[in-house]
């Protein structure tokens, strides 16, 4: 039963995978904060080489790059290397790509704008009865083909 929860997906009646958006949403976060904690140490160590940075501890590198990554930007911590100043840049990039998409996530989970999902799922749907009426008609044809060849085969009086 636990595992059956833990499925990042479903699977319909046509096999397509449906992947759960609560799932897809933890994914990125984390995705997000584990991208984020390395690229601490890398600025952290990048910054510590220069005496000007205020940049001194690894909260202060984490901070910045929570900051850059969400847009906000406060500038009580930034970088004054290149080098970290490069690693922010990227953060703020890699954050606002995957902020978007966890937005664009919450917006379509609430807001069901277009759920293509259900849309894929209808057509999948319409297809096979589509699949199974022809097959039900090329059982007819050939039933009919098969009696006209055998009135064809009779000979005449």
């Amino acid at each position: 039963m636990i595992r059956h929860t833990l499925t990042p997906y479903t699977i319909d009646e046509f096999g397509i995978k449906n992947y759960k958006s609560r799932y897809i949403l933890l994914l990125t976060i984390f995705t997000l904060y584990l991208i984020m904690a390395g690229a601490a140490q890398l600025l952290l160590g990048f910054e510590l080489s220069d005496p000007n940075a205020n940049i001194t501890t690894y909260n202060n590198a984490f901070w910045a790059l929570q900051m850059s990554s969400s847009t906000i930007g406060f500038g009580d911590y930034y970088p004054v290397t290149t080098a970290g100043r490069i690693i922010v840049m990227a953060m703020f990039y890699i954050g606002v790509g995957l902020m978007s998409f966890i937005g664009a996530q919450f917006i379509n989970r609430f807001f069901g704008f277009s759920n293509t999902n259900v849309k894929n799922r209808e057509l999948r749907k319409q297809n096979k009865e589509i699949l199974d009426h022809n097959k039900h008609l090329e059982k007819k044809i050939d039933n009919l083909v098969s009696k006209v060849e055998e009135i064809l085969k009779k000979p005449t009086k």
